[in-house]
């Protein structure tokens, strides 16, 4: 089964979809899939290091900008699918070539451009209904990282949901597992941390529907009152919710909020480790990979019940409600409780150990037999 995978539209700063790529290629080759990888030139070295026995092929940096990627998409890769005599196409990013020759497998990350159409900028939002629309009539099997995002594909799209293939993510033991006291003390120094200071961490792009306005506003109510409060570091991009600034400017004297935008990947194993707890109080997620990467890192998590976040999480996290008030008692409530943080924490490494690339990529490859039965 030679696959053409079109890992073209990944951003080059490596958030969620960039690391789903850069775990799953290399589990699909363990797999025994034959690989021919598209790339944008600035990723063809570490895509040959993560896949050295696959055909690596680079596209003109022009094709960074999305309309000219666009384009070439829906005429340069399926002659590429052809030249390269690829049995199937795999576009991991939501779009995909209408008018492919071979049969298309495409990945829907997410469904909340339906259901939380508020949450995103309303050309995203447009966007990716459009493109999830025509995924779903022309792709020949599509693959989503949840039940939630199957569900609600189907209710919005009208999609057959016989022809989806849920793949849960997986998550790096190398990488993501709980740390020494030395690793974590050099991850607090690198973000401004006291030695000593104990914190509550968030992990992701501060975007509307990570809900991080209200996370700022319970922390505050949480910490009234408490003779040493916790800091919050808030790790990710900047992302787009106006919402973060007003919030962290009311944040009172003697309370520290630390944003360290986007973290090397070497250093999150120290940070959510070193955490009291990992607060995530998402509106909605099509998986939430922080979640399930805090929980390898033994964190206590406090999460909410919206999408996949119960299918990530199980028994082994905390839950909240998502407005302020409910997060601030839910975060008071574990905050003065250690023991149950250190029960959650024991059965969060245990359960994320059941979330593999390895089954995320059989059940890939599961998904692309499915594509070239029905197209025989």
């Amino acid at each position: 089964m030679r696959v053409l995978f079109d890992a073209t539209a990944i951003p080059a700063d490596r958030g969620g979809v960039g690391r789903y790529v850069d775990a799953l290629l290399p589990a699909l080759a363990a797999e025994g899939v034959d690989l021919r990888v598209v790339c944008q030139a600035r990723d063809a070295e570490q895509t040959a290091a993560l896949v050295p026995a696959a055909d690596v092929v680079t596209v003109p940096p022009v094709l960074e900008r999305r309309p000219a990627r666009l384009a070439w998409e829906q005429t340069g890769l399926p002659l590429l699918a052809r030249s390269g005599r690829a049995a199937l196409l795999h576009s991991p990013h939501y779009t995909l070539p209408l008018a492919a020759r071979v049969p298309v497998v495409a990945t829907l990350h997410d469904a909340t451009f339906f259901s939380h159409p508020q949450l995103h900028s309303p050309v995203k939002a447009r966007f990716f209904r459009a493109w999830t629309r025509l995924a779903v009539r022309r792709a020949a099997a599509l693959v989503v990282p949840s039940r939630a995002t199957r569900d609600e594909v189907v209710r919005y799209a009208h999609a057959d949901p016989a022809r989806f293939a849920v793949a849960y993510h997986g998550v790096d033991a190398a990488v993501f597992h709980p740390v020494d006291a030395d690793e974590r003390a050099r991850v607090r120094r690198a973000v401004g941390l006291g030695d000593d200071e104990p914190y509550v961490a968030f992990l992701g792009t501060l975007e509307p529907r990570k809900n991080v306005p209200a996370l700022i506003e319970a922390w505050v109510r949480a910490c009234a009152g408490r003779a040493t409060p916790p800091a919050l570091v808030l790790a990710g991009g900047a992302g787009w919710d106006t919402g973060v600034d007003a919030a962290a400017a009311a944040v009172p004297a003697g309370l520290r909020l630390l944003r360290t935008g986007y973290l090397p990947l070497g250093d999150l194993a120290g940070l959510l480790s070193g955490a009291a707890v990992l607060a995530y109080p998402s509106l909605g997620e099509g998986f939430g990979l922080p979640v399930l990467e805090a929980m390898a890192c033994g964190a206590a998590v406090l999460t909410t019940r919206e999408l996949s976040l119960p299918e990530v999480g199980g028994d082994a996290v905390a839950y909240t409600g998502t407005a302020a008030g409910e997060i601030a008692v839910a975060l008071g409530a574990l905050l003065d409780d250690d023991p149950r943080r250190r029960r959650l924490a024991e059965a969060a490494v245990e359960r994320a150990g059941s979330f593999t690339w390895r089954a995320a990529a059989q059940a890939h490859v599961a998904a692309y037999e499915q594509a070239l039965a029905a197209r025989r």
